[in-house]
């Protein structure tokens, strides 16, 4: 009975150590940890928008580790107004964000000093749409008085006016009704005869779903110089003082961009984690949104987010030739390469 009891006792010691051994190493794991991140430098990024298909590399870079792995502490903020990402990397209150490569062109003609510093999208999303069973079959067929939904964007009028001409239609009988961002509405009501502003992996894939198929005109095709859609953008101020930090952040998003060619499924599984409960994400149309940007974001035998200097000086000058801008604005002050 003795010797059961000494037994029992030893065993009981036994666990009590290993318990506190256990606890000891958590505790110095949770503490390496907290010391790790204490380290990171702390980074800042904005979307263009709520989170959908196209900043699936920049979840996947966040779950996997890579920001860590290059030192990088960055937190993923939705803007409250699309306007919002320019204005406040100009006036320094976040580190960089996701914007449009013709706004930067248009933030440089008004004397805000933004450069972007990577091409993520590299052709235009922002397409001309018409009914599919309509009697619309080319943009010249526009200037015979229809109507045009558009969010009272001065660069949409642009497109539609180069559109229309290039392809021999008369751009001054076209009529613009500004719909706001009631896009999909607009279309599917019959308020407009077709509409810019809208994305072809968005709002087209959503009409499309809800029974409204739609034909999408592509502006490089009609004209309008082949642009990228989505750049990352930063005070230039920001990019001459700490280069390396967004050496670093280019260096994980791209290892997050490879990670979501290879994986796509798993990639926008990740993505539905960050989804915003305002702006809820169909997994079909993501899906599909996905299988349209994997190719647009393809910099070919360049690094991801390279940028081409032709393209930032073809879309100047258009957007100087197009009124949209008041000054030639030289393409090497919009961006630079990391």
């Amino acid at each position: 009975m003795k010797k059961i009891s000494t037994l029992m006792i030893c065993l009981l010691l036994l666990l009590l150590s290993a318990c506190s051994s256990g606890t000891k190493n958590d505790q110095t794991a949770t503490e390496k940890n907290t010391e790790s991140n204490k380290n990171l430098q702390k980074v800042t990024l904005m979307l263009d928008w709520y989170p959908n298909a196209v900043h699936s590399f920049l979840y996947v870079a966040q779950e996997k580790g890579y920001f860590k792995d290059q030192g990088l502490d960055v937190t993923i903020q939705m803007p409250a107004d699309t306007n919002d990402p320019l204005k406040l990397v100009a006036a320094n209150k976040i580190d960089m964000a996701l914007s449009y490569q013709p706004q930067i062109v248009i933030a440089r003609d008004q004397n805000i000093p933004v450069q972007s510093f990577a091409a993520i999208v590299r052709h235009p999303l922002n397409v001309l749409m018409v009914p599919s069973n309509g009697p619309i079959q080319s943009p010249k067929d526009l200037g015979s008085g229809k109507t045009i939904g558009y969010p009272s964007v001065p660069l949409d009028e642009a497109i539609v006016q180069t559109m229309v001409k290039t392809d021999g239609g008369d751009p001054t009988k076209i009529k613009m009704v500004d719909v706001g961002w009631d896009l999909i509405p607009a279309m599917a009501t019959k308020k407009t005869d077709a509409l810019i502003g809208g994305y072809l992996n968005h709002e087209k894939l959503l009409l499309d779903k809800e029974g409204h198929p739609m034909t999408a005109f592509s502006p490089e095709k009609y004209g309008v110089p082949d642009y990228y859609e989505l750049v990352m953008v930063a005070g230039e101020k920001a990019l001459k003082q700490k280069p390396e930090v967004f050496k670093k952040f280019m260096a994980a998003a791209s290892k997050g961009q490879q990670y979501v060619q290879k994986h796509p499924e798993e990639s926008l599984n990740i993505l539905f984690k960050h989804e915003d409960k305002s702006s809820p994400l169909d997994k079909a149309v993501e899906t599909k949104s996905l299988q349209i940007l994997l190719p647009m974001m393809d910099a070919k035998d360049k690094s991801f987010g390279y940028q081409d200097p032709a393209t930032w000086e073809n879309i100047s000058k258009w957007l100087y030739d197009s009124k949209v801008i008041k000054t030639n604005v030289k393409a090497n002050d919009t961006f630079i390469n990391m």
